[in-house]
């Protein structure tokens, strides 16, 4: 047996002892115990090393709180990754058994059932062990070396034009039917794709849109994309006051099929008040996003058209846009902080290297050039090239906050040299 009094990071002095068959193998593991008890030194919060994981989660929660960074929504997220994907699986280990090798593996096994999961699961794993290697509880993070997930790459999906066309028929069908009990539709459905199809908005974003965030009379008629629709388990569902990000706050030029839309639903409902919402149940209350999620499937299912989700509407404006303008000018409209995050999710590459100037150009989802399904004649020509130079021209601000003309100009004359060969 070999003893030796240590110092502890408390300051305390402390008697630690180890055994071995000899006095030396005694000396040699007493040695290697004092070295392991000088990496891993309890912090002020009474946590080691020594401590159970599930410790940590209570602690990484409370931190998050305290810090108050992120969103509501983003720590229930977090929170619920944690106790149903990561908890389960080191509920029973200590912070000091929890290594590069183990983090790697159960990552990678649950991979094989889904990439999804594994990506939240690392997610929160990697910032509850970076809180431990900030407070002084660990000396390393393990999430930093454990191997890259990998997925199959997915080709992002759009509509084609013709099937905007039989959407919008079948909205139109839907809306118009015969109503023998109960409230008739609001045509509320219809007018949300075509300001989702106007704008590129999330949903969120579309169903936040208030009257003050709609300048519908100027040279240029525009709507603000300043919010988002959030709902919360045991909260009533309620407006954000800004979007998903701060890039995201944008002003978008509508095309007129938008503004029709828009004029329309402003004249069945009445409403004058600046703060009102544009879309509202009709006791006047914010619309979930999963309702309409869930009646823009119920009425495609009953039609027979698969995989219409109103995120795809998003892509497709994306993929029309960067067709004319590219990758930069669709991040922008899209209030996305990375160009490459919608090369990757939102634009449907165009496998033609020098599109000819008939068959690979594009047409307009305007409903004008739409034979069934338009939600009504539009004035003036309403191509792809028109709605493209409308939205080019939206107001834009110069880093001084002045709007900037050359940007517009340069914009604008870019679409029309880019676009003079759409038919």
């Amino acid at each position: 047996m070999a003893r030796a009094r240590y110092r502890h990071w408390d300051g305390s002095n402390r008697l630690v002892q180890a055994t071995g068959p000899s006095r030396a193998a005694a000396e040699r593991k007493l040695k290697q115990k004092l070295a392991e008890r000088s990496l891993y030194q309890p912090g002020f919060n009474g946590m080691s090393a020594d401590s159970s994981f599930p410790e940590l989660v209570t602690y990484w929660l409370e931190d998050m709180e305290i810090e108050d960074r992120l969103s509501r929504t983003t720590r229930n997220l977090y929170e619920r990754d944690m106790r149903t994907l990561v908890l389960p699986a080191f509920k029973d280990l200590t912070l000091r058994e929890i290594g590069v090798a183990r983090c790697d593996y159960f990552l990678k096994h649950l991979a094989r059932r889904s990439y999804s999961r594994a990506k939240h699961a690392r997610v929160v794993l990697r910032l509850a062990l970076a809180l431990a290697v900030r407070h002084e509880i660990l000396p390393r993070n393990p999430m930093d070396h454990v191997s890259r997930l990998h997925r199959k790459k997915t080709i992002p999906d759009a509509f084609t034009i013709g099937e905007v066309q039989e959407i919008r028929a079948t909205i139109k069908a839907w809306e118009s039917r015969r109503i023998l009990a109960g409230p008739r539709p609001d045509r509320q459905l219809g007018q949300i794709v075509e300001v989702m199809l106007g704008t590129s908005a999330r949903i969120g974003e579309v169903l936040a849109i208030r009257l003050q965030d709609l300048d519908l009379d100027g040279p240029i008629p525009t709507a603000r994309i300043a919010g988002t629709i959030i709902s919360r388990k045991g909260e009533p569902t309620h407006r954000q006051d800004h979007p998903k990000t701060d890039r995201s706050v944008r002003r978008v030029a509508l095309p007129s099929f938008a503004l029709q839309a828009i004029r329309s639903r402003l004249l069945r409902s009445g409403d004058t008040e600046p703060g009102a919402l544009l879309f509202s149940t009709r006791v006047g209350t914010p619309r979930t996003t999963n309702n309409i999620r869930r009646l823009l499937r119920d009425v495609m299912d009953e039609a027979g058209i698969e995989n219409v989700t109103p995120h795809r509407f998003r892509r497709t404006v994306a993929t029309v846009v960067n067709d004319a303008q590219g990758a930069l000018l669709t991040s922008e409209l899209l209030g996305h902080t990375d160009p490459r995050i919608t090369m990757q999710h939102y634009i449907q590459r165009n496998e033609t290297v020098k599109p000819g100037h008939r068959g690979t150009a594009r047409q307009s989802i305007c409903p004008s050039k739409l034979s069934a399904g338009s939600t009504g004649s539009v004035p003036g020509p309403c191509d792809l090239a028109h709605f493209l130079s409308i939205w080019s021209q939206r107001p834009r601000l110069a880093p001084g906050g002045t709007k900037s003309n050359d940007r517009r100009d340069n914009s604008r004359r870019a679409v029309e040299r880019g676009l003079t060969r759409v038919v």
